[in-house]
């Protein structure tokens, strides 16, 4: 592998998932707004222009919301692998990378640390089958070549 190898990875059937509800959120919200009109329940009181623009905003934050889930990547090279998921971000030298690991019945990858420790890889799902096992495959390739260079040294 050269210097200017660079793996990107991004989950894909997730995507397509959030994208979709974060539209279906939005247009059932502005479906409801726009049926809000005239007297409450009880008579007492009146739906407002206000209250159809807050029933959108809440379609809008919730699409927000899903999207979220659209966070996580992996890009890796030669000098290290960096991981964004859902919540936090991670960049990481190879050194500190003992394994990459794809547990059999396990949601989505990891990289086992030296440290014990076990950093998930959200971008890497096992809903995405094939497209995963690959970008599993080249960081195991990246991380090789990484310890062939030490062992040379």
């Amino acid at each position: 592998m050269s210097d200017s190898d660079l793996v990107r990875l991004r989950p894909r059937r997730i995507r397509v998932v959030c994208w979709s509800s974060a539209v279906a959120l939005v247009v059932v919200f502005s479906l409801v707004a726009t049926s809000l009109h005239g007297p409450t329940g009880n008579g007492y009181g009146s739906f407002q222009r206000g209250d159809q623009l807050a029933m959108i905003g809440l379609g809008v934050l919730g699409a927000l919301g899903a999207l979220l889930f659209t966070r996580p990547r992996v890009e890796a090279d030669a000098r290290g692998v960096r991981v964004r998921n859902i919540i936090g971000s991670y960049e990481l030298p190879w050194d500190v990378v003992r394994n990459v690991r794809f547990d059999r019945g396990a949601p989505w990858a990891s990289l086992e640390l030296y440290d014990d420790d076990l950093l998930p890889m959200v971008a890497l799902q096992a809903a995405d089958k094939e497209l995963a096992v690959d970008g599993v495959r080249a960081l195991r390739r990246l991380h090789r070549a990484h310890q062939a260079t030490l062992a040379q040294s």
